[in-house]
């Protein structure tokens, strides 16, 4: 029989293996391992240390430079845009800040923005293609006519452009009969709003991206809308530019979309860093190199022919009303 005393033993014994393990443990890894952990940590905490110290002196440094580049953008873009119009439209998902500073240098290059339209959601919406296409089928003019193959929003792009802008000097700032109407129809259907006059036509537009890409099963027709609305644009007047970020040259991103488009992008412009006071600059220049027929992929993205026109186009008066 076991008495207490066995017991007794047996847990000193067990105490005393626990003891002595932890205590050989504890020497064995003090050299080897616990030395080695904790020299690996110092050389992380100086290397964050110094990352930080770098991204802070390149966030001033940007902040710095943004700053010298937006004091200067006016006298960079002075009259680049001297007596032109300008149409902008704001796809769904565009932001205002990107509106905003948009429609500010393109005043500040001597042109006029005669309006805004923005589309909604219900525009870009795959569901309601076939609803689009009646509805553009309704409102077109008689003596208007699209091409057989042409989508929907093919159809929608060019309806709404004929209404917007124009391709020719001596309707520019005047009024297309149909304007009203095609407008109406459009806001009634809930695909967009109307800002300003945009029934005075402008003769150049740009087109401002959603800042996110397209996801989802839709996502394929919903950026071939946006690309389908550039074209229209693009089409009906004297030059379009598509901007947005450099999130949009991402999968699923409008300017992804159009710059992958090899017809496309050999006749509308595309700058994906309006987000930056540089790129703000080069939207008016891309504007101005349309008028002479030149397009070109601009930015800090893939598929970019350049940070901006090869040869920034003089300032010189066109013929706009």
């Amino acid at each position: 029989m076991i008495d207490f005393r066995y017991h007794l033993v047996s847990i000193v014994a067990i105490f005393l293996a626990l003891s002595v393990g932890i205590v050989l443990g504890t020497s064995f890894l003090e050299d080897p391992v616990i030395k080695a952990t904790e020299s690996l940590a110092n050389q992380l905490r100086v290397g964050n240390n110094e990352l930080r110290t770098e991204l802070e002196a390149l966030q001033s440094r940007e902040t710095g430079n943004d700053a010298f580049v937006t004091a200067g953008t006016p006298r960079l873009v002075q009259d680049a845009l001297a007596t032109e119009r300008v149409v902008i439209v704001e796809a769904p998902g565009a932001t205002a800040g990107m509106r905003e500073a948009a429609q500010q240098v393109i005043a500040e290059s001597g042109a006029t923005v005669t309006n805004r339209i923005t589309l909604t959601d219900r525009y870009v919406d795959p569901s309601r293609s076939a609803a689009i296409d009646k509805l553009v089928t309704e409102a077109k003019p008689v003596d208007m006519t699209f091409p057989v193959e042409g989508t929907a929003y093919d159809k929608a792009a060019a309806l709404l452009a004929s209404a917007i802008v124009t391709s020719d000097p001596a309707q520019v700032g005047k009024v297309n009969p149909a304007a009203a109407g095609i407008l109406d129809a459009f806001q009634r259907g809930g695909l967009l709003t109307v800002t300003d006059q945009p029934a005075k036509r402008a003769d150049l537009a740009v087109l401002i991206a959603p800042t996110e890409p397209f996801t989802g099963d839709g996502a394929p027709q919903q950026v071939s809308a946006i690309v389908s609305m550039a074209i229209g644009l693009d089409e009906g007047s004297r030059g379009a530019v598509l901007a947005g970020t450099l999130a949009s040259t991402t999968s699923g991103g409008a300017i992804a979309a159009l710059r992958e488009d090899t017809a496309a992008a050999e006749k509308i412009s595309s700058v994906d860093n309006l987000d930056m006071p540089a790129g703000r600059i080069v939207v008016v220049y891309a504007l101005r190199e349309q008028l002479s027929g030149v397009a070109g992929q601009y930015g800090i993205g893939p598929g970019v022919s350049g940070i901006e026109p090869s040869a920034p186009p003089a300032p010189t008066a066109t013929s706009g009303g």
